[in-house]
């Protein structure tokens, strides 16, 4: 039975022997809040879960995970149908495999009519996000940046950065993700 991502950050904390007021400290997140998440009645942002990533030193792929062991390769079918995503405060479908060592961590993202949860965060590493379906506004640092299907955007995650829906349709792309503790 898969894990929900709250039992694996628990799963992880503990066994990187770190305790929830370590790891408040460490991303700036309320004991409570992160407790909650761990016994998922709470859901966590993307910005929440990269910074609890960063704290127990772990790429964010290892949360969205559900394979055991390594693999040379994995290959992932029909990853546009809804029933294959988890629902968060986003929609999100991981795309990585199970290699070691990620170097980064591609993620498709559904974000629904209106949807601007979350601030802008920054984190270490570089993101690159290409839009499949609708308009995707992106704030980088105090711009704004709209891009519609076939656009793409690469920039350095160290600025503050974040995405939103600010439209009445359905908004679909693909996040790339590197260098979070890699």
């Amino acid at each position: 039975m898969e894990k929900s991502i709250g039992e694996k950050i628990k799963i992880a904390r503990k066994s990187n022997g770190l305790t929830l007021k370590e790891i408040s400290e460490k991303t700036q997140l309320s004991i409570s809040f992160i407790s909650q998440v761990e016994r998922s009645k709470s859901s966590v942002t993307l910005e929440s879960l990269k910074k609890i990533s960063e704290a127990i030193g772990l790429n964010p792929s290892y949360f969205f995970s559900n394979q055991d062991g390594e693999s040379k390769a994995t290959i992932k079918r029909d990853v546009l149908n809804e029933n294959n995503m988890t629902q968060n405060s986003f929609i999100y479908k991981d795309l990585s495999g199970n290699l070691p060592n990620q170097l980064f961590t591609p993620i498709l993202v559904t974000l629904n009519p209106g949807d601007n949860r979350g601030k802008p965060f920054s984190h270490k590493g570089q993101e690159f996000i290409y839009v499949l379906e609708g308009i995707l506004s992106i704030l980088l640092d105090d711009e704004e940046y709209n891009l519609k299907p076939g656009d793409c955007i690469h920039f350095d995650a160290s600025h503050l950065h974040y995405w939103f829906n600010r439209t009445i349709d359905v908004v679909k792309f693909l996040c790339v993700s590197s260098g979070s503790n890699n």
